[in-house]
């Protein structure tokens, strides 16, 4: 019983003790407790006003009152009754290194003094009569793009010649001049641009060249009756006239040159997968083609070169333009036709511009370009992705872009007369 009594007589005391102490205690305020974030709520309010575009017209008509009292208006409706504020609108200035002219200002407030708790943000605003643009510089190549109507393509599932054809086309329209892409409509064309006659009067030297068939390379008829008993001579011409003409011949996706075709020369013909017009050439037509950028005598080879690495990666280079471009493909891919190193001692070649991280001795992407021993001018490169299908063209152009680095000029908006920069400092009515 004395025990209860006891903690009875605790439980009164620490109750007592906490009554007195709540009594005395000086709690803050709840302004203390929760304080307005001025500067947040002054960059929102800007935003706010400036939400269709309200706010960038007032602050260029610095002589219109009316529009002025209607911006001061809304700015009131906009914040708490018991918040003061400073608007003001400075011209961009471009002398004496000076971010804004203060002379030309025209400025909104509600009261004299802002306090000592104030806080500001800043907006910037464009001129409604400006246009702002991104012009990028024209490459000084010729492009071509395989669009061969009378070929089939392989290993492009989902996509059709043309159709990657027409994307190419739409993709680099703003970084050649509209007379230096030509379209090949044809094996025949074709035909005539490997017999050295430019198709509409375009420079054939350093061009580009894509072929947009995937694994397969149309041919012309010509060189399918002259190949006919190793069409991997045909690929070994290819690469001939890659080092000739100092061409960048572009393969999009899978194993480049491994099949030929051409509907009509190979009607009777199949890939083994029941594709007509189109014949198995292997391993031997990319060899072929890499004795012909190398000069080297033809000499029949079906060696496998390429590897499966798995996952790959963009290089920091690619990851870097993909944001300066404006292209944005998946940043890791998988890659099981990769080209080994090595191949680049083999045939007098370079490795530039990988698109991927090289992976087990092996580059899932990149640019080689040739150059005989001793010297140092480029005489054609092979550009290879070697992703498993289908085709993300994104890739494609982002390598080309790369290894052309053509530069974006873009409009500034710190010009002068094109851009405000407007301020807005906020406080709290009666003190901090």
């Amino acid at each position: 019983m004395m025990r209860t009594v006891e903690v009875l007589i605790v439980i009164m005391i620490m109750t007592g003790a906490f009554l007195t102490a709540s009594f005395f205690a000086v709690l803050p305020s709840p302004r203390q407790v929760s304080p307005i974030n001025l500067s947040r709520l002054a960059l929102t309010t800007l935003q706010t006003l400036d939400g269709q575009n309200d706010l960038s017209t007032v602050a260029f008509d610095t002589t219109n009152d009316t529009a002025w009292n209607q911006l001061q208006i809304a700015l009131s409706a906009s914040l708490p009754s018991n918040v003061v504020y400073n608007l003001t609108a400075y011209d961009i200035s471009t002398q004496n290194g000076q971010l804004y002219n203060v002379a030309s200002a025209r400025s909104i407030s509600n009261a004299q003094s802002l306090g000592v708790g104030s806080d500001v943000a800043s907006y910037l605003v464009a001129s409604s009569n400006v246009t702002f643009s991104v012009t990028p510089q024209k490459i000084a190549a010729t492009l071509y793009i395989l669009n061969c109507s009378d070929s089939n393509g392989w290993w492009i599932t989902g996509y059709t010649v043309q159709s990657i054809a027409q994307e190419f086309a739409q993709m680099f329209a703003s970084y050649f001049q509209p007379s230096s892409i030509v379209m090949v409509q044809n094996t025949t064309q074709l035909g005539q641009l490997l017999n050295g006659q430019p198709l509409q009067n375009e420079t054939m030297r350093n061009a580009i060249v894509i072929n947009t068939n995937g694994e397969a390379v149309p041919m012309p008829q010509n060189f399918a009756i002259n190949s006919s008993s190793d069409y991997a001579q045909y690929d070994y011409q290819l690469g001939r006239l890659v080092n000739l003409y100092n061409w960048t011949w572009v393969s999009i996706v899978g194993y480049p040159l491994y099949y030929v075709s051409n509907t009509l020369a190979l009607n009777g013909t199949q890939n083994t997968y029941g594709i007509y017009g189109m014949k198995v050439v292997g391993a031997a037509g990319l060899n072929g083609f890499l004795e012909g950028i190398d000069a080297q005598p033809y000499s029949y080879n079906n060696n496998w070169l390429t590897s499966d690495v798995g996952v790959v990666t963009l290089s920091p280079p690619a990851l870097s333009n993909c944001s300066y471009y404006g292209i944005f493909p998946s940043p890791t891919q998988t890659a099981t036709r990769a080209l080994p190193a090595s191949i680049t001692s083999q045939y007098n070649l370079t490795a530039t511009n990988m698109v991927f991280n090289a992976k087990n001795n092996a580059l899932p992407g990149a640019v080689f370009n040739h150059a005989f021993r001793g010297d140092t001018n480029i005489t054609g490169s092979l550009f290879t992705l070697g992703v498993t299908r289908v085709p993300d063209i994104r890739l494609a152009g982002l390598g080309i872009l790369s290894n052309y680095n053509p530069v974006l000029y873009k409009s500034e908006y710190t010009a002068a007369g094109t851009s405000k920069l407007v301020v807005l400092q906020l406080g709290l009515a009666g003190g901090k």
